[in-house]
């Protein structure tokens, strides 16, 4: 911090040097805002690679999210047993709930949500439309490998939310990281059932078929 000196005189003491610490000189439009112990301004963040990166990212995941709700409906639709149509049902109502928490992301970043075309998403949609086509209609191996066909899908979203989450607690985004955050437990808790689903009879029933 930039100081000034000023003089006094003390009778008796001759004349004495006073600092006193001056304001901040810094303009009020740069908006600064605290990371760790590191003070940043809020206009060289958003410039930097990282949050490009980062912006980039959430990009990906929200085409992601909204490919996967069309997705859910054709496994909803091919599923054999009640219970894997009523997981995917719930699945999907849960991913209308994440597409909407990532459009509340981009508000508190200063981000319009937009969707950059993710090849690894459509990969694994186009792998559980081959299950589909592969396996036979109302068969418990169907079930058995849409449920891994999903499982898929969950890991993808576990891994870019978790790594989403701690960048965004680095970058000091710490509301941006609790929705991110919330997101990725959901996630997990869908892959945890599926494959309570999958555990409680599905792949011994499979297993019994010709």
């Amino acid at each position: 911090m930039a100081t000034k000196t000023t003089e006094t005189k003390t009778p008796g003491t001759g004349t004495q040097e006073t600092k006193i610490p001056e304001s901040s000189t810094m303009p009020t439009s740069e908006k600064k805002m605290q990371v760790d112990n590191a003070v940043v301004n809020k206009n060289e963040m958003k410039n930097s690679s990282l949050h490009k990166f980062f912006v980039s990212s959430l990009k990906d995941i929200y085409f992601a999210e909204n490919a996967i709700i069309d997705a859910l409906t054709k496994m909803e639709e091919a599923a054999t047993t009640e219970e894997l149509k009523e997981a995917f049902e719930d699945h999907q109502l849960q991913t209308k709930k994440h597409v909407s928490r990532l459009e509340k992301v981009f508000r508190l970043i200063d981000e319009k949500p937009e969707k950059k075309e993710c090849e690894a998403i459509k990969g694994i949609i186009k792998e559980g439309e081959e299950i589909i086509k592969s396996t036979e209609e109302g068969s418990m191996t169907r079930d058995a490998a849409l449920i891994i066909a999903a499982q898929k899908v969950e890991h993808y979203e576990i891994a870019t939310y978790g790594g989403l989450a701690q960048l965004a607690i680095t970058m000091g985004h710490d509301k941006v990281a609790d929705l991110l955050e919330t997101t990725l437990q959901e996630e997990e808790d869908t892959d945890y059932n599926l494959t309570e689903i999958a555990e409680t009879f599905i792949n011994f029933d499979a297993e019994q078929e010709d």
